[in-house]
């Protein structure tokens, strides 16, 4: 077949969709040329996008969805679903011959299930938009990443995401029931929303953390839950994140379950709640919500927990000032302009490990020449372990040596991750950033995942180059 040019992929496009469901300029298709991921945000600043999509389309049923997905694969063109655009790990970069399917037209809750607590919701529909009318109508999703205003529905499930509620409601996985997606043959695979089944492998599986290469979720369906009756905040401070660690641990070894569970060590605890820190100590925030007579005897169980382990209560305040700040993040723009390289990286371990992971991420990236500040803290906890969300700050010797010097700082957070016996990412994905250790935590998980590429997606159009590292 000859190879059709960017004008009449344009002009097929539009008469397949309609000319409002089709983009082709490029100021529109260059707001489509990444995520928020760190290099990305700086290669942009220099001028060093080099691609961009030949058209981004609006879908507004899966049905379309299935038409775009068909066409691109008759004329081999890659496909690159695209959410908030939130993401953070580089699973956004649209080769030139790429369509990119941006999903946020499909925004409709389509069910609100009252009696068996689920809703069925469009892929596209944004996170914030969906708390806000299930809360209108009584209920809550209980999953609330920092991105929740960025990022949609879709995108949790592909990234396999965490809410900051995780801790009693669950991640992304544990909240999914069923799913729609568009296969990269163009089928619609459906599985209907169920409370636990036995026929074969989970489906779902195959999508929730995919990142779009295994295709494009259309539909999920959600667990909710009744709007809290009671909420309680409390803090405390520790002289170590290992008492800090020790505490949590035992919280959650008892069988309780605070929706937010979050440790920072002295260094975060310092800059984000002066008020409350000595600048030596690490601060734990909680909160507790549910039905009263739970909520009260929670609170008191994990104020019991914490004093046993050298916890000193900090009052309600520093949780309140955390949930009136939580989601306002400076944007990458602000220190690229500074030159400064700067990312967080989220990872996870089991108890056990859990000393060892921080104290060496934290060396290791304290011997990275140019770092400016390396710290940590917890926000997903489990009764086996918890993830640490690791920041980092540096600077470069010379402009041209900031993209080395961010890699120099993930590759001392993945090595030593793995040196403990971590896992290298908790829920922001592995886009391209982390993709080239996943070998390392995989092993021959790995080539069954090619396997599963090639066999689903033969002609590997579906988001190329993000998840999977290269053979």
């Amino acid at each position: 077949m000859p190879e059709v040019g960017h004008e009449q992929h344009s002009r097929a496009l539009q008469e397949l969709l309609g000319e409002s469901q089709v983009a082709t300029a490029g100021d529109v298709l260059d707001g489509y040329r990444r995520d928020t991921w760190f290099l990305s945000v700086w290669r942009a600043a220099r001028g060093q996008l080099a691609e961009r999509p030949l058209a981004v389309v609006f879908p507004r049923t899966a049905e379309e969805v299935q038409e775009i997905v068909r066409y691109a694969l008759t004329h081999r063109l890659a496909v690159v679903p695209y959410g908030g655009g939130s993401g953070v790990c580089g699973a956004i970069v649209p080769a030139d011959r790429s369509i990119v399917v941006d999903v946020r037209r499909m925004a409709r809750i389509l069910e609100i299930n009252d009696h068996a607590l689920f809703a069925r919701v469009q892929a596209g529909k944004m996170g914030q938009a969906l708390e806000d009318e299930l809360q209108q109508a009584g209920y809550t999703c209980g999953h609330f990443p920092q991105s929740i205003a960025l990022s949609t529905v879709g995108g949790w499930v592909s990234t396999r995401a965490a809410g900051q509620y995780s801790t009693r409601y669950g991640n992304i996985e544990d909240l999914v029931l069923g799913l729609e997606a568009v296969l990269p043959d163009g089928r619609l695979l459906r599985v209907p929303p169920r409370v636990r089944w036995a026929t074969g492998p989970d489906l779902r599986q195959l999508f929730l953390g995919a990142e779009g290469t295994m295709g494009i979720v259309t539909e999920v369906s959600l667990k909710i839950f009744p709007l809290p009756e009671n909420t309680l905040l409390q803090s405390f401070s520790f002289p170590s994140m290992v008492l800090g660690f020790e505490a949590i641990r035992n919280i959650l070894r008892a069988g309780w379950r605070p929706p937010v569970v979050r440790l920072y060590d002295a260094v975060e605890s310092a800059r984000l709640f002066p008020e409350a820190s000595t600048g030596n100590d690490c601060l734990l925030l909680l909160v507790s919500e549910g039905p009263g007579a739970l909520v009260a005897t929670e609170a008191a169980a994990c104020a019991g927990v914490c004093a046993a382990h050298g916890g000193e209560a900090r009052g309600p305040e520093p949780v309140q000032h955390w949930l009136d700040e939580r989601n306002k993040v400076p944007a990458f723009d602000t220190f690229v302009e500074k030159g400064l390289v700067v990312d967080t990286i989220e990872v996870s371990a089991t108890w056990d490990r859990m000393e060892q992971l921080y104290q060496g991420v934290i060396a290791a990236l304290q011997r990275v020449p140019g770092m400016l500040v390396a710290s940590g803290h917890s926000s997903h906890s489990y009764a086996q372990g918890t993830n640490l969300y690791f920041t980092f700050v540096a600077r470069p010797s010379a402009p041209e040596l900031g993209e080395a010097l961010y890699l120099d700082c993930w590759r001392a957070t993945m090595e030593a991750t793995l040196q403990a016996g971590g896992s290298i990412a908790h829920h922001h994905g592995i886009g391209r950033v982390r993709k080239a250790w996943l070998v390392h935590e995989l092993g021959e998980g790995v080539s069954l995942l090619r396997e599963l590429k090639a066999a689903l997606d033969p002609a590997g159009l579906m988001n190329p180059g993000a998840l999977l590292p290269e053979p």
